[in-house]
This record gives structure tokens, C-alpha cells and sequence, in this order.
């Protein structure tokens, strides 16, 4: 039985490498037996450019070169950290880059595939930044930089992202329902897959008087979030398995 492999917000760096080896230890494992795996984002806590590779992330891109040369298609979205992942990456490690949103024919359904953040309309603040750092001009200017001074840079943003998380409330952080209800009107679809939020669950509701559901993957901080999909169904584990 092959199953298509879904995770997303893994945010490896060097500074956790117990994940980036809990990572290749499921490229080499349940993924080389897989369909086709995807990664919804956030694959990288942070992306400086394809110029700027660190140690730890070749490490990485190695691995999914191996699975991709094994016959494995990797398919790749940006997620809010790793929006500059380029075409380099995709040479160096033979994954395909999405769009987002991305449609795609899951065991039957049409399924749309997002990273998620542009869900999270309820705040405001996250959205306009998201909109200063996706502004081409600016990718440009970020990347004429010399690499230490996009370390510094990057480090900024972090902390700034972390003090503004730590006052603002749960819920404006999350998904907006209508938001979700919308995108996936305007896509035709009636299954959604996206990450972000770090809140793994399946939530059933229903659109234009049909059943459907948001299924949102997990973060690879303590939970090692993974959806398999096969046979009709999909289920949400934690890696590795039972």
C-alpha cells in the first residue's frame, strides 16, 4: 500500500538537530515508501536565500535529493519562513515548488493545498507585514545583502515575531472560518490541507450544503506531525509511528 505523505513547519535549523535527524530518518523510512511527499511550508525555521545554505540544511536538501532520485516526488510549498527557497534549491534537491494555493486529485477528491497563513485574517498586523517581505523590491534588496548581514536581519525579525506572538490572543492567530469557507468556494473544492497554525485536527463543516473538511497538519517540534493518505482515507500520526 502507497500512501502520499503530507507535513508541514518542521522549522529545521542548526539549532535543533535531534529533528533534522528525526527528518532523515523518515526520508529514508516511510517516505522512500510513499506515493509522493509533501511539504506545506516552513520546512526551514529560516531561508536566507539559495546563496546562503547552512551545514545543517545540506544535510537536508541531500536527503531529498535521495528520495527524489529513488523515483519519490517531492513537492515543495513556501511557508512564512522560507518564502525565499529559489530555484537552486529545486536543482540541488530535484523537489518541485508549489504554488499557494495549490489543487491537487487526493485518493479521488479535489483537495486544495496551503501553507495557511493567508488564512489568519483576523490578524492584521501578520497579514501586512506578509504583504512587506513578499513585495519582490523588497526580496531584492534582502538578498543583495551580505549574508551576515541577512543573519542579522532574519535574527530581528524572529524576535520581533515571537514578543508580538506572546501578545496577541489564540484565536486571532488561528484560521479565519470564513476565510477557509471562502478560498474554498472560490477553488470548487470541499477538502482542505494547510499547516501554520501548529494545530493538528480534522475539522468537518459544511459548504453550500455539501460535507467538508480542513485538515490541518501539525509542527515537528515535539509532535513530529504526519498525514497519510490512501485507500479513500487520510489520518493524522505522529513520527515515528506506533
Amino acid at each position: 500500500m502507497t500512501e502520499t505523505l503530507f507535513i508541514s513547519d518542521l522549522h529545521l535549523s542548526d539549532e535543533r538537530p535531534e529533528i533534522t535527524a528525526l527528518f532523515s530518518l523518515f526520508l529514508q523510512n516511510d517516505a522512500a515508501r510513499a506515493h509522493a511527499l509533501y511539504i506545506l511550508g516552513d520546512l526551514f525555521e529560516v531561508w536566507l536565500g539559495d546563496d546562503a545554505v547552512l551545514p545543517a540544511y545540506q544535510t537536508v536538501m541531500n536527503g531529498i535529493r535521495a528520495l527524489t532520485a529513488s523515483g519519490v516526488p517531492v513537492y515543495v510549498m513556501h511557508g512564512n519562513r522560507d518564502f525565499l527557497i529559489g530555484e537552486r534549491f529545486v536543482q540541488l534537491s530535484g523537489c518541485r515548488l508549489l504554488e499557494d494555493p495549490t489543487i491537487i486529485e487526493l485518493e479521488g477528491k479535489r483537495t486544495l493545498l496551503m501553507h495557511g497563513d493567508t488564512l489568519c485574517t483576523d490578524d492584521v498586523e501578520y497579514q501586512r507585514f506578509r504583504t512587506q517581505v513578499r513585495n519582490p523590491d523588497t526580496q531584492r534588496q534582502f538578498l543583495a545583502l551580505p549574508i551576515n548581514e541577512r543573519i542579522a536581519v532574519a535574527k530581528h525579525y524572529r524576535q520581533e515575531s515571537r514578543e508580538r506572538s506572546r501578545s496577541k490572543a489564540e484565536e486571532i492567530m488561528d484560521v479565519n472560518q470564513g476565510a477557509v469557507m471562502e478560498i474554498m468556494r472560490r477553488h470548487g473544492v470541499y477538502q482542505l490541507i494547510h499547516g501554520h497554525t501548529h494545530r493538528p485536527a480534522v475539522h468537518s463543516f459544511i459548504l453550500d450544503d455539501h460535507s467538508a473538511q480542513r485538515i490541518v497538519l501539525g509542527d515537528w517540534y515535539e509532535q513530529a506531525s504526519i498525514l497519510k493518505c490512501s485507500l479513500g482515507k487520510c489520518r493524522l500520526e505522529t513520527y515515528p509511528g506506533p
